[in-house]
């Protein structure tokens, strides 16, 4: 297992249990104590945990705090892999999309690099990177201007105006958190306004979110959960998400994460459109 791996795995039992020991993650991944210290320190260094003797508990944080791109690229790599894949067969051929910033909307550009004909705005380095490296001639990528963030978004008056003038048949939204009464939140004010510009210039509104933003709440609503036309999170949403989800939104699509990160569709009948 790579260090990268075995880090994600850790950070999904801290969340899950609320606190880690040294010894026990040292037996269950078959590596000595220093190595998993190593991990712990790493994960620390980024503000994903909180170190204590003997092992680690979860970080607390707050409405504004806004891990960085590389940070939240180690948190449930298996989730976001089957999100992207079941949201990548939602892309036509020949469509006008709009990927907002995030970790998982950039695992959905590596699977849209394959797709013909796409006209692709985004105001994400990393998805409009990932898109670049792609190198299909008959793909346009607008990346808007703006202010950079923490999580590598570019957000503010510049990329309102990019966005205002445009015509969108599909925007899929990352978020920071979801609550029945807060809706689809972002830990940033600037990315909040960007990312309402891009909700209203798109005919349909595709969230992706994994089950851990259930219960989150950033600083500034985006939208209300009803504005989703789609919300594609893992089957290991909490039944009170799947409860007010498949009420509100248009259609609650659930996968399950494998090993090899493909989707497949998990039979529910909350939300069906």
């Amino acid at each position: 297992m790579l260090a990268q791996q075995r880090q994600a795995a850790i950070l999904e039992r801290v969340r899950s249990t609320g606190g880690v020991r040294v010894t026990e993650l040292a037996t269950e991944f078959g590596v000595s104590d220093m190595t998993i210290r190593r991990d712990l320190e790493a994960l620390h260094e980024r503000g994903l945990l909180a170190k204590v003797h003997g092992g680690a508990t979860a970080a607390g944080p707050s409405s504004t705090d806004e891990p960085g791109f590389h940070a939240k690229s180690v948190r449930q790599l298996a989730e976001k892999a089957a999100i992207a894949d079941r949201a990548a067969q939602l892309v036509r051929p020949g469509a006008a999309v709009a990927l907002s910033a995030g970790t998982t909307t950039a695992e959905l550009a590596r699977r849209l690099v394959d797709v013909p004909g796409l006209t692709v705005v985004t105001n994400s380095l990393p998805v409009a990177e990932i898109l670049h490296a792609g190198g299909r001639p008959d793909q346009t990528v607008v990346l808007t201007g703006g202010v950079r963030t923490p999580s590598d978004a570019l957000v503010g008056p510049l990329a309102v105006g990019a966005v205002r003038a445009l015509h969108l048949d599909l925007l899929f939204l990352g978020v920071h958190g979801i609550t029945e009464r807060a809706g689809f939140t972002t830990p940033n004010l600037m990315e909040a306004e960007t990312d309402r510009a891009l909700v209203a210039a798109a005919d349909r509104l595709v969230v992706l979110a994994d089950h851990t933003k259930w219960g989150t709440v950033g600083i500034s609503s985006i939208v209300e959960l009803a504005a989703a036309h789609v919300l594609v999170s893992d089957d290991r949403l909490p039944p009170p998400a799947r409860r007010v989800l498949g009420e509100q939104v248009g259609e609650l699509i659930m996968v399950k994460a494998t090993e090899a990160g493909r989707a497949t569709r998990t039979p529910t009948s909350e939300g069906t459109a």
